[in-house]
């Protein structure tokens, strides 16, 4: 590995960046679609108190989604190239989905009494084509992009995971924000969507070595198999911990009712861990390289010198709305 080479490192430096802007997008857009997604066994009143929760976060939320691909453009225009094609129908729905959240969060809260269950509704639909595509995404990108009846298959499945996933962050999130009998049935909703991202990480983790020699020569090689062995065993971990942290709640002090969300949070984190040593240093499994994708050096450097400036500006007002608006949600209004 030779640092000093800046054609080595500087496709690393996109790489990593791109990374975690996608679970960062992950966690936090992840939780907010969580909340559109259960508002489908919410009340009118309980659905004011679930977007309240999320309005001061949610779009903000999207911004690192606009970054990993824009990542994803410049830095690795070939890969950009092959993963939109490959992905350009379920790319094109979930921006549709997008689009319906954003338009129906903001005419909700100044529609006629009648007209906003409707937009309820549509926000509801937003949330739910915005996860099944990430979903099936996802499930595509893990098979190689392969076009096979079982590679369709298993994106399915992972869609419907992903969405379970994203229910269970959202339903962790409104354990945190939210009170007495909303926070009752946020509980419950976390407990039904337990099981289901159980099995999703499951689903990946048996299909995810076995599509691939190199994958499963690096999960199942000695000895790193020994070194590799906490991932799985803290992933369990954080998943009990949840299932029983959920039980007992109502016999705890508040402050500890961040504990699932938490937790849920140290799943996401372990399996996108988990998923980028699988493929790593492959920007399109097993077909091109980091290296191979990345634009030249010198468009890369400058590129390098404005994400050096914009991603702490990102991350300093990111942390700063979450700090203004902490504590419990309170009624969003528009003026």
């Amino acid at each position: 590995m030779d640092w000093s080479n800046t054609d080595y490192w500087l496709p690393l430096a996109f790489l990593g960046t791109m990374g975690l802007a996608i679970l960062i997008y992950a966690i936090m857009d992840g939780y907010d679609l969580g909340v559109g997604l259960l508002m489908i066994g919410a009340s009118e009143a309980e659905r004011d108190t679930m977007i309240a929760s999320i309005g001061p976060f949610w779009d903000a939320n999207e911004t690192w989604l606009v970054l990993s691909v824009g990542l994803l453009l410049v830095a690795f225009p070939a890969a950009h190239g092959i993963v939109l094609s490959g992905l350009y129908l379920p790319v094109t729905i979930m921006l549709i989905g997008l689009i319906l959240r954003g338009v129906a969060f903001d005419f909700r809260a100044k529609a006629q009494a009648t007209q906003k269950p409707g937009w309820d509704r549509l926000f509801i639909a937003g949330s739910a084509i915005t996860a099944l595509s990430q979903g099936y995404m996802l499930g595509r990108y893990i098979v190689g992009l392969e076009n096979s009846l079982g590679a369709y298959l298993f994106a399915i499945v992972s869609a419907l995971c992903v969405m379970s996933a994203y229910s269970l962050i959202g339903a962790c999130w409104l354990i945190v924000k939210t009170e007495s009998h909303l926070q009752r049935r946020a509980i419950r909703w976390a407990q039904i969507a337990l099981p289901a991202m159980c099995f999703g990480l499951l689903a990946v983790s048996l299909v995810n070595p076995l599509i691939s020699t190199r994958i499963f020569d690096k999960w199942f090689g000695f000895p790193q198999m020994l070194y590799l062995i906490p991932l799985p065993l803290l992933t369990a971990t954080l998943l009990a911990v949840t299932h029983v942290s959920l039980k007992q709640l109502s016999k705890v002090p508040e402050h500890r009712y961040w504990v699932p969300f938490a937790c849920v949070t140290g799943v996401f984190i372990l399996a996108f861990t988990g998923l980028a040593y699988s493929f790593f240093p492959y920007v399109i499994p097993d077909q091109m390289t980091v290296w191979e994708a990345a634009s030249d050096t010198s468009s890369l450097w400058v590129i390098f010198i404005g994400m050096v400036v914009v991603l702490p500006a990102i991350l300093g007002y990111t942390a700063f709305s979450y700090y203004v608006f902490r504590g419990k949600a309170s009624t969003l209004t528009y003026y």
